[in-house]
């Protein structure tokens, strides 16, 4: 979705200020009949009731308690489902770099555009999030039901009972162990994976550790899976300078040279069928 234009803001911003200390039907009347307010069309100023109904921020014809200022509340409300948003660590580095959408509507209200580069990454920061957590998890069950379906081995969910192993999911049968951190993402370009330092740590100490990454598609289904190369992870992770400093939380950026295709630990005589998942034939991203 986009940032909604310039004039319904403008009519939302209004309508906020003016039900604070009115009622819908004396500020629909000072929009229609006073002079000052005729910038605006009665289609605008009903469109921008409209929206601040959707957002929330208006509900039975009052607005909701607000604990921010009105121009911070309606500027994060707008942002909230542009579609650069999710990136925005990425696009957005700097306020020169705001979105067009983003700069027009904190001009709108006025806000600066540092303070509205400071909306866009705490924004930002909670859809990523929130996103990671539903696309991990997802990619997380649905590795875990392929394996359990798929291969002749235990397969125990150990993140279940607690993330203190470091990893996510442990395979085991009569002729190999397999300790996989699961990765997930719903992107067919670029991977980007986050990772912790205690499960660094675990691949350093652990040689049945593996880091896997599976492609899920909008339904959580399973697409694609391939295992990153231990050594690419370890000379990728930053470097402690002294003992009064060390990184707790990385952010990858693995390089397609860096995968192979499917589970390599997993022998086929493990497996109950030949699949192109987990035999490898199915490359990255699928």
């Amino acid at each position: 979705m986009t940032i909604p234009p310039s004039p319904i803001l403008r009519a939302a911003q209004r309508w906020m200020e003016h039900l604070r200390h009115s009622d819908m039907r004396r500020a629909h009347t000072l929009f229609t009949s006073n002079g000052a307010y005729s910038d605006l069309t009665p289609s605008q100023y009903a469109r921008g009731l409209s929206w601040l109904e959707s957002k929330g921020l208006v509900k039975e014809s009052h607005p909701v308690c607000l604990d921010q200022r009105l121009d911070i509340a309606l500027f994060s409300a707008a942002i909230a489902d542009a579609l650069w948003l999710e990136d925005a660590g990425v696009l957005v580095p700097t306020a020169e770099e705001l979105p067009q959408d983003a700069e027009r509507a904190a001009l709108e209200l006025g806000l600066s555009p540092d303070l509205a580069l400071v909306l866009v990454r705490e924004a930002s920061g909670k859809v990523d999030l929130a996103e990671r957590n539903r696309v991990g998890k997802g990619g997380e069950l649905a590795l875990l039901s392929w394996l359990d379906n798929e291969t002749y081995a235990d397969v125990d969910h150990v993140a279940a009972v607690s993330d203190g192993f470091g990893f996510d999911i442990a395979v085991r049968a009569t002729s190999f162990t397999g300790h996989l951190e699961v990765k997930s993402t719903t992107r067919r370009g670029r991977l980007i994976i986050y990772l912790s330092r205690h499960e660094f740590e675990t691949m350093k100490s652990d040689r049945h550790w593996q880091l896997v990454a599976v492609r899920i598609d909008k339904d959580l289904e399973l697409r694609s899976i391939a295992t990153v190369s231990r050594e690419w992870i370890h000379c990728s992770v930053p470097k402690d300078q002294d003992l009064h400093g060390r990184w707790e939380s990385v952010r990858l950026h693995v390089p397609p040279q860096s995968l192979v295709s499917g589970i390599p630990i997993i022998p086929s005589c493990a497996m109950k069928r030949q699949t192109d998942l987990l035999g490898g034939l199915l490359p990255w991203p699928g």
